[in-house]
């Protein structure tokens, strides 16, 4: 069994009372709420705001990717906000997580995206020639690792190699997360991907399920399904 807190569900709408109806639902069931692009660009600070009051932390996905100062300064409003974790790109470089490392209050983590699970190798290699998902992930993962982030976004493809190059500490959090039998939704968009036990037994810290979740008839059922409880 997966325990709640090492899972995390994304709640990618741009309706907050759906965001507030899943959230309730599912405040037992993991812990944390992911606020991502989707429901940050039409509630803004209100969405974690909002969220904040069920019991899991708020994950907020932004994927920060801008000079340091500019960086540092969003990760010092999201510390203001009470968000738990915060994404910044790790291709923006080693000064640029360490503005985000340096910018961090109240208890706020930063960890760094890799390489997106939507990409494969083909469009990795059309972007940065001769790279493969793993060693730009391995890069990337020394570079969070030296500017003293919290930890990475990877996909589950990574997890079980890199977690032995890793302080124990560190965290891997780890969307792409398909139940076994259950591929994804139509019109899925994830390239690599894996299932809930093997990642967690791999070493995830925090598992990001969306669609498998909030698409289904029953959320709680299908999360349980996920945690293995089912």
């Amino acid at each position: 069994m997966i325990p709640a807190e090492n899972i995390c569900v994304a709640l990618d709408t741009a309706d907050l009372g759906r965001a507030r109806e899943l959230a309730s639902a599912l405040a037992r069931e993991v812990g944390w709420l992911k606020v991502g692009l989707t429901l940050y660009g039409a509630c803004g600070p209100e969405a974690v705001k909002a969220l904040s009051g069920f019991g899991p932390k708020v994950f907020l996905d932004l994927k920060l990717h801008d000079i340091p100062v500019q960086v540092a300064g969003a990760v010092r409003a999201a510390s203001d906000l009470g968000a738990g974790l915060l994404t910044v790109h790790a291709s923006g470089g080693p000064a640029m997580m360490k503005a985000a490392a340096d910018g961090r209050a109240n208890g706020l983590k930063v960890v760094a995206v890799t390489v997106l699970t939507s990409i494969s190798e083909a469009e990795l290699d059309a972007v940065w020639p001769g790279s493969t998902p793993a060693g730009a992930v391995a890069r990337l993962t020394s570079m969070a690792v030296d500017a003293g982030l919290d930890g990475v976004v990877m996909s589950p493809l990574e997890v079980s190699r890199m977690r032995s190059v890793v302080p124990p500490e560190f965290m891997f959090v780890v969307p792409g997360i398909r139940p076994a039998g259950k591929p994804g939704t139509t019109g899925d968009d994830q390239s690599r991907v894996g299932t809930p036990g093997e990642v967690y037994a791999a070493g995830a810290s925090v598992l990001v399920v969306g669609r498998p979740i909030t698409g289904a008839a029953d959320p709680v059922a299908a999360t349980r399904l996920v945690r293995g409880i089912a």
